[in-house]
């Protein structure tokens, strides 16, 4: 549940853009956030003050924040433009917060939700916003150290954001079965892919955004939601895909927080081909799918269960057919491989899905893993943590 960070803004989202930045792919950012883990123990540990204070230290005070938990960490990446940059931002904030994390005997773990121990009840990190979570929700934020990667994409127009999202919420329920990298909690199988997402789910706004006729109606929605107390404030709409509330961009917040730094690169790059793709559609004038939302929820509740085995509803089309998940990424490539190659992404995002499809996501390696380990989840820990710098 991230604070407004101003870390993400594109840079160029308030100035006249160059000749050269109008044929530029759009700004990438990434927020990760993490487990963190006692080192001897390889359980989640309250030690997220001190370390997020020496983590400010190595990368940046605005490029490291503390979450909801003490369990917990976030790094926000600096906004990039190419995948090189991206992918040497991500490893020097993993590997600059992972030095911190060694400074307190702790692991810095990417997983969604912690392999061994729990990251609640609290301690709350004594910020005044989650400070207020915890008196009006009470007893839901429970064990909410629980750890995604979010992804934001700039664009600049707040109208073709808005009706973007309408073009993208179909394929919330694909990307998270192929993110799913939260298999155990609190030493257990949970027997999902994505523990995380349905630990996320109980909060009240969390979940697949509605289909939005325009950027009054986005308003109008969250303002009524934050007017029954559903909601604090705007920033917390936790859709899975939603026009950042103070950023000029679309944030996609489906994922789990992923196995290592190239995972996350190829998966933001993915995500950025899919956003340039639907404001493309929008300015085309295609119609988006209204899927209803029921059969959203219920198509995201079995990629979470079931990750990349099975089927899933085609949730981008208007009859939502069940489809083997493996065809579902045939399909997203065809749709993605235009942008995707003009931006010169295709190799590191092919290489990835194709990966995906035969062996599977972070949850099945978390899985082999322990498999390999005899059932040991520590050896699960010791797989994902990060070496430090």
């Amino acid at each position: 549940m991230p604070e407004p960070l101003d870390a993400v803004t594109p840079a160029v989202a308030r100035t006249p853009m160059s000749p050269a930045e109008v044929n530029a792919p759009p700004t990438v950012g990434v927020e990760e956030e993490f487990v963190l883990a006692e080192r001897h123990t390889r359980a989640a540990v309250f030690r997220a003050p001190s370390v997020v204070r020496a983590a400010g230290g190595h990368l940046g005070a605005s490029h490291v924040t503390a979450e909801v938990s003490q369990a917990q960490l976030e790094t926000v990446s600096a906004v990039c433009r190419t995948a090189a940059e991206l992918e040497a931002e991500i490893v020097r904030l993993r590997r600059g917060a992972a030095t911190a994390a060694a400074e307190y005997d702790c692991l810095l773990v990417p997983t969604g939700t912690p392999v061994l121990g729990r990251p609640g009840p609290p301690p709350v990190v004594d910020k005044p916003r989650y400070l207020a979570f915890a008196r009006r929700f009470g007893p839901l934020i429970q064990d909410q150290g629980v750890n995604a990667c979010h992804v934001h994409v700039g664009v600049a127009d707040r109208e073709e954001a808005v009706q973007a999202v309408n073009h993208l919420r179909g394929w919330m329920p694909l990307l998270l079965a192929v993110t799913g990298n939260s298999p155990f909690s609190d030493g257990s199988d949970t027997g999902y892919a994505s523990w995380r997402s349905m630990v996320w789910n109980r909060w009240p706004s969390a979940g697949p955004p509605p289909y939005l006729r325009g950027v009054a109606h986005y308003e109008r929605i969250v303002a009524q939601l934050v007017a029954t107390g559903a909601l604090m404030d705007p920033a917390m709409t936790y859709w899975h895909v939603r026009p950042s509330p103070h950023l000029p961009t679309i944030e996609v917040r489906v994922a789990d927080v992923l196995p290592d730094a190239a995972t996350t690169t190829a998966y933001a790059l993915l995500v950025r081909a899919l956003v340039s793709g639907a404001v493309d559609a929008v300015r085309a004038g295609e119609p988006a799918p209204d899927i209803p939302d029921p059969l959203l929820r219920a198509a995201c509740w079995q990629a979470a269960r079931h990750g990349t085995s099975g089927t899933l509803p085609a949730t981008h089309t208007p009859d939502c057919a069940p489809t083997a998940v493996g065809r579902l990424v045939e399909e997203l490539w065809k749709r993605v491989e235009p942008q995707l190659s003009g931006y010169g992404d295709d190799r590191c995002v092919g290489d990835w899905l194709s990966d995906v499809q035969h062996r599977g996501s972070g949850s099945s390696r978390q899985r082999r893993v322990a498999e390999q380990h005899g059932g040991c989840l520590r050896a699960v820990v010791d797989a994902l943590a990060v070496e430090p710098a």
